[in-house]
């Protein structure tokens, strides 16, 4: 009689039962995935999952075959939202079944929270989830997003564009409190405040910028190439492009926005072209973004300096329930 294959289903554990140690192994490929995808340096992000593991300070789930594990996927939870912050599942148990699986266990842990009444995510690795049904379908919402990059190479031959009234010089954190009040009226009615609800408000979009500026999520926060534009005449700010070290070598831009009375002014190329080639300038080869499809006018901005979409990828939001 032929043997019977010794077939492990999937458990779902609390992260609470699980060691930094025994993450090691997935976390180490999550490390490879993102540097082979996106050249990103995700080794930070991976510090920070094993020293939260280890205080059993990190909400979440794991997927555990037999002895080994398989996936993760965690959420933090501040004020009325909850952010699933990552979902990855290594290559060899990488199906749909199995990454729905770990984001339906978040989802419905947050939608019984009771103080939770909105859940944001971007997942830049995930891909399986677009094509079928959400957990919490009915109060889900999709946005496409491209991750864009440009050989900064190309960025040295971008051409000045005059912009009469106004100034650039470099961003600094003294202007972090007028920066929020611009992001909060640059997005106000916008595509991306309806992913991020921290650009609807001055108090969120101040948020935003700390953890920018003061956490690896997005990369090493890089001032050299993160540039203010302002009004020459009073100094007000009306523009701003916020940078990154994402990978030696490699720069990020983590935020650029315009004052909507300037839009399509130039303001915005030139802000790009001034963090490109200050990334340039330190001698970085390359730089990426995120930015939402939907944004066909940003698009085309970027595609115009050399950026090119290397993959999508979707953002999600629940709302209602």
């Amino acid at each position: 009689m032929a043997a019977v294959p010794d077939v492990r289903l999937p458990e779902l554990v609390d992260l609470w039962q699980v060691r930094a140690t025994d993450l090691d192994p997935l976390l180490e490929e999550e490390v490879a995935a993102w540097r082979d995808a996106l050249d990103w340096d995700f080794r930070p992000s991976a510090d920070l999952v094993r020293r939260f593991v280890d205080v059993r300070a990190l909400s979440g789930y794991a997927l555990l075959i037999g002895e080994r594990l398989a996936g993760y996927c965690y959420f933090v939870s501040e004020d009325h939202k909850g952010l699933v912050g990552d979902l990855f599942v290594r290559a060899r148990h990488r199906t749909a079944d199995n990454e729905h699986r770990l984001l339906a266990a978040v989802v419905d842990h947050l939608m019984r929270t009771r103080r939770v009444r909105r859940i944001e995510s971007q997942l830049m690795l995930v891909d399986s989830l677009r094509a079928r049904l959400l957990p919490g379908f009915p109060h889900a919402h999709t946005y496409l997003r491209n991750f864009m990059a440009a050989d900064l190479r190309e960025a040295r031959a971008l051409t000045p564009k005059l912009v009469p009234g106004i100034l650039f010089d470099r961003w600094s954190e003294r202007r972090q409190e007028e920066s929020a009040q611009l992001i909060a009226s640059a997005y106000r009615g916008h595509i991306d405040s309806e992913i991020n609800d921290q650009y609807r408000s001055p108090a969120g979009a101040r948020r935003f910028l700390f953890n920018i500026v003061q956490y690896p999520g997005c990369g090493t926060f890089f001032p050299p190439a993160s540039w203010a534009a302002a009004h020459a005449d009073t100094g007000r700010l009306c523009g701003l492009s916020l940078t990154s070290m994402v990978a030696p070598g490699v720069g990020h831009i983590t935020q650029i926005c315009v004052s909507p009375a300037l839009k399509g002014k130039g303001v915005g190329y030139e802000l790009l072209r001034h963090s490109l080639q200050s990334l340039a300038a330190s001698g970085a080869r390359k730089a990426s973004l995120t930015v939402t499809t939907a944004n066909e006018q940003a698009v085309r901005l970027y595609e115009r300096v050399g950026f090119h979409t290397l993959r999508q990828f979707p953002a999600f939001v629940w709302e209602g329930f």
